[in-house]
């Protein structure tokens, strides 16, 4: 009988499962340190500044070690140019074949920078680092059981869908971040093997950090429908916010390229714009959750609210433009907590709403700024869900955040994370890449491959049809076989031209694209 079931059970499946296992355990392990080590050295360097605020020559010492630990951060990016910033778009350059990274270079001096970088309370987040963190560990395993340059591929994903899963507890939002985010398509195999291994890893940091979600806001209440109105206007307002976000994230080079020294060492610059911050208001230090939480709890006025929405709008800009390891998603959570609690306060002025209802605004605009800023809502949706522990909002947040994409959409944003990796491409002159390898690309709805038979569709060079994944078949293809929507097309081809490959197939198989022909 034990047989018979076994016979039926899809090896290569569960080796994938074995697989993200690992993965997921080893990036659990990593990104909880790396977590912990942010916050001791977090706590550390807030407990010092408010000590200084008694003694203020503790502030020269707080000058030295600050200009110390910029130039040390400074030589392992002179070291390791791959470790900049929040090495998403490191990741989505890996998958698509753009870049290629030292693995273990990338492990320990993310890790080293990243630490030093949030842990010294510059506006920067931990989940880039950690996703970038999770996908060298993903890599690293795949060298040890002599991966194909495939299965690489999908052992990188699961590593980055591990990471964030670990940064947040957050194990839906980290598989559906790979698979909006980064391959912006569904595969069987990388949805299986990034789901164990965001569900091993967020075990691993449930052990270390206890079940208690990353923003608790308590008890938060169910927006009542009358409000509802108010959730589009709320949408536009983030849509419009975070094009403007997007748009000077973009334009900070220029400005980094005239300072006079070498840009490895720009992180001098916040690094020394850190001090009075820290000096007078030691409680924003840091990615920003803790002014999430107390916002939650707290009817601030109007002025403060703003006056920290500048503050942290204009400094996370400062901290990020360094390109120092740390990310931009905690910052950008909190930017949009504030702007909610902002909207939620006026409300309660000019309307007389019930000021527990600030709560949800709260946490309606977090994901409505991400989802302006990143274009990916369903992340964005499922994200804070988990992160403030809640399912009453998913209407409302859903409502936010389409009007915030559509808005973005309209005025012209493009996803944040694409963007950067457009400009890193740009900057980095990377190696030929050699070798076989494959790739999945799904037929979906807005296909124009649907119906049509192989041979009437005009594939680009330097490429092959493999096979059809339908459902839990695989199918050899020939001339007459038929594309259907759900299939995932088998395509081999090589490195160096893995990534026009895939452009051109989506570029020829766009509905919009084939209307526009006629």
């Amino acid at each position: 009988m034990n047989e018979k079931v076994f016979k039926h059970v899809d090896k290569t499946q569960l080796y994938y499962i074995l697989k993200g296992v690992l993965v997921g355990l080893l990036t659990g392990i990593v990104v909880s340190i790396f977590r912990l080590a942010i916050e001791k050295f977090g706590d550390f360097t807030q407990k010092f500044y408010l000590t200084s605020q008694k003694q203020p020559m503790i502030l020269w010492l707080i000058l030295a070690i600050s200009v110390i630990i910029a130039i040390f951060v400074g030589l392992l990016i002179k070291s390791d140019p791959d470790i900049k910033g929040s090495g998403i778009p490191q990741v989505e350059g890996q998958l698509q074949g753009e870049l290629t990274v030292s693995w273990f270079s990338v492990l320990w001096k993310k890790f080293v920078g990243g630490v030093l970088s949030v842990g010294s309370g510059l506006f920067l987040g931990r989940e880039g680092p950690s996703i970038q963190l999770g996908a060298v560990v993903g890599e690293g395993t795949s060298h040890l059981l002599n991966s194909t340059s495939a299965e690489k591929k999908i052992l990188i994903s699961s590593g980055a869908s591990a990471g964030l899963a670990a940064a947040f507890n957050a194990p839906i939002a980290g598989l559906l971040f790979v698979l909006e985010e980064i391959h912006h398509s569904f595969s069987p195999l990388v949805w299986l093997t990034s789901f164990t291994s965001a569900i091993t890893a967020n075990f691993v940091s449930l052990y270390f950090f206890g079940l208690k979600p990353v923003l608790s806001l308590g008890k938060i209440p169910s927006l009542p429908l009358k409000y509802y109105g108010f959730l589009i206007l709320l949408g536009i307002i983030l849509g419009v916010l975070g094009f403007i976000y997007q748009q000077v994230l973009l334009s900070l080079p220029k400005f980094y390229e005239k300072l006079p020294i070498p840009a490895h060492f720009h992180g001098i610059l916040p690094f020394l714009m850190i001090l009075p911050i820290g000096y007078f208001w030691p409680g924003t230090l840091g990615g920003g959750n803790q002014i999430i939480i107390t916002s939650g709890h707290v009817f601030y006025p109007l002025s403060i609210i703003f006056g920290l929405f500048i503050l942290r709008f204009f400094f996370s800009m400062v901290s990020y433009g360094a390109s120092l390891p740390g990310g931009i998603f905690l910052p950008i959570l909190t930017l949009g907590a504030l702007i909610g609690c902002f909207y939620g306060t006026l409300l309660v002025h000019l309307t007389g709403m019930n000021p527990i209802y600030v709560k949800d605004f709260i946490v309606i605009a977090m994901a409505g700024y991400f989802t302006a800023i990143g274009k990916a809502p369903l992340t964005a949706i499922i994200l804070v869900t988990e992160m403030v522990g809640s399912l009453n909002h998913l209407m409302p947040l859903g409502v936010a955040s389409l009007f915030a994409y559509i808005v973005n959409d309209l005025l012209g944003g493009n996803p944040i994370y694409e963007s950067l990796l457009e400009r890193l491409i740009q900057q980095q002159k990377q190696p030929i890449l050699i070798g076989k390898t494959t790739f999945e690309f799904p037929i979906t709805a807005d296909s124009s491959l649907d119906g049509r038979m192989v041979r009437d569709f005009n594939w680009p060079k330097h490429m092959l049809l493999v096979s059809i994944i339908r459902g839990n078949k695989e199918i050899l293809t020939h001339g007459d076989t038929i594309m259907n929507i759900g299939d995932i097309l088998v395509i081999l081809t090589d490195e160096q031209h893995l990534s026009d490959v895939r452009k051109t197939i989506r570029e020829r198989s766009s509905i919009m694209t084939t209307k526009q022909a006629f």
